[in-house]
């Protein structure tokens, strides 16, 4: 599975744990909700700056984002 793919199924688990709507998120997050959408899908190359914005917009930290199953192991 490529980053991209990962990066998203993560940024999907974390947004559904803390009950935030796609929507909610983009908003925290100041992106397009359809941005979300795309980065959760897998569609879209997300920069290191927005990436940074999602993570901080999901309430967590760029180490426990990463320091996750879904990262390891290829």
């Amino acid at each position: 599975m490529d980053i991209q793919k990962k990066i998203g199924i993560r940024i999907k688990e974390l947004r559904i744990q803390k009950a935030l709507s796609q929507e909610a998120l983009a908003f925290q997050a100041e992106v397009d909700r359809t941005y979300v959408n795309s980065v959760e899908n897998g569609r879209r190359n997300i920069s290191a700056q927005t990436l940074e914005k999602l993570i901080l917009g999901l309430n967590t930290s760029f180490a426990d984002f990463f320091n996750h199953d879904t990262f390891r192991n290829g």
